[in-house]
Formats: structure tokens, sequence, C-alpha cells
């Protein structure tokens, strides 16, 4: 009985032009946000130093938005993230990092949450302190998807080596 319901709620022409619509309009905001370039590498906290900080001692972040694992201390491994928003600004919506470090083959995930303006925008992702003590070691792959306030993906990106590559057939 209940499947007569909904197929005869599906039959209706209007209702059948508001479910696309729907379905048009999630695949168009996810269309909306795309990665413009990735850059990863290790920064000390100095290099985050500027001028007007020593005159208010308040971080001047440049119109970047900074995400720290550990939000008191600087220096870390980041991975500065130059995104593009085609469509208007998302409220609430977060950056998760997903990286398998030297010290572990089980990928780490933290989750950023951050708005996304309209526009290009530069975000630093950092695993900062105690979670990379090591400013020489590198990642060995990454991966960093864009999520929406309900948790529907709108963007992702990685590294070469985050997905492992088909096995080559066999040689008869």
């Amino acid at each position: 009985m209940p499947y007569r319901i909904g197929m005869r709620f599906l039959k209706h022409p209007l209702t059948l032009v508001f479910v696309i619509a729907l379905f048009c309009a999630a695949s168009a905001r996810a269309a909306d946000v795309a990665f413009v370039r990735v850059w990863p590498g290790y920064r000390t906290a100095e290099s985050f130093d500027r001028i007007s900080e020593y005159l208010d001692g308040q971080e001047n972040t440049g119109g970047q938005t900074v995400l720290r694992s550990q939000p008191a201390q600087r220096d870390g491994f980041y991975f500065l993230v130059r995104l593009k928003n085609a469509g208007d600004a998302i409220a609430g919506a977060s950056v998760e990092l997903n990286v398998i470090t030297p010290a572990s083959a089980t990928p780490r995930t933290l989750t950023f949450a951050a708005d996304l303006p309209a526009g290009q925008h530069v975000f630093q992702c950092g695993l900062t302190g105690a979670d990379w003590p090591d400013a020489a070691a590198h990642p060995v792959a990454w991966k960093i998807v864009i999520r929406a306030p309900g948790g529907a993906e709108l963007a992702s990106t990685q590294s070469f080596l985050w997905s492992k590559p088909a096995a080559a057939p066999a040689a008869q």
C-alpha cells in the first residue's frame, strides 16, 4: 500500500518537476566548488609573523583562513588550499583532511569547520604542534574533501599515492 501512494505522488507533474529541480540544484551546487591548487609543505611559526602582529598582538592572516589541528601552535605541516566557489557563500561547511604519515599507515582524519566565501579563497590547513613534530617529514599520501553543512561532498582532491593504481594484467 505505501508503494502505491508513493507512485501516485510521483505521477503528479508538479511533484516530478520539483524532484528533478532538487536533484539538479544539488548537482549544480557540487559543481560550484572546485580546487584550484594545493601546495603541501612545512611552515615555521615565524613564517606567519607580520608587522601588524607586533603592534596589536593579533594574528594577521592576510585574508586567508587558517585552520590548525592545535590552534595555539603555528609550526607544522600545512596544505595551502586555493578554492574557487562559483556560487553563493556557504556557511557551516567543513574541510576534511585525510593524511597518511610516515609514522603510521592508518589514515588520520581531521575535520575543520569553515565557511566558504564566494569567489576564490585560500585555506591553510595544518597539522601543528605535536601532530607534526618533524619538520623534515612529508606525508605519504593525502586527500582533502570539502563538505556542505549536511555532509554532502562538494569537491575533493588527493595526492597520487592516496589510491593504489590498478594492477597491471599479467603477461602471457
